[in-house]
């Protein structure tokens, strides 16, 4: 019996979009107004959750992927800008990170302590870094 399910299943997915990251995002964010709504009880994030949800199913079971996908990688870039914007480095014990003042680039420098005078590789601009 768990097997027609699950070929019925299968059958009934094809040619449909399926489930990709922006889904992951949006039950994540479902869920954590389920959880808020849970303490707080109000119909607006009660509406807000529901029309999530409906968002989420619709994707999951619509036919039109080339359109689901191209929501999917506008997710994913704005997704990624936000996640290394907020990127947090851990730590290493033989490098330090400083960014050059003109060209904003990330550059990684040897941990020595003392004053140091660096020139940046992009825009070849020499400045003082102090490391400890």
């Amino acid at each position: 019996m768990f097997y027609r399910f699950k070929l019925w299943l299968s059958r009934f997915m094809m040619g449909r979009y399926g489930i990709d990251k922006l889904f992951y995002f949006l039950f994540a964010v479902y869920f954590v107004l389920s959880l808020i709504n849970s303490f707080v009880s109000s119909w607006i994030i009660y509406l807000i959750s529901l029309t999530l949800m409906f968002i989420m199913f619709f994707r999951v079971f619509s036919k039109n992927i080339y359109k689901r996908q191209r929501e999917n990688a506008k997710f994913e870039t704005l997704y990624y800008k936000v996640k290394n914007k907020l990127k947090i480095r851990k730590y290493d014990p033989y490098h330090v990170f400083r960014k050059c003042p003109k060209c904003k680039t990330t550059l990684r420098l040897p941990r020595r302590n003392g004053k140091h005078t660096v020139c940046c590789p992009k825009c070849k601009t020499d400045f003082k870094v102090r490391i400890l």
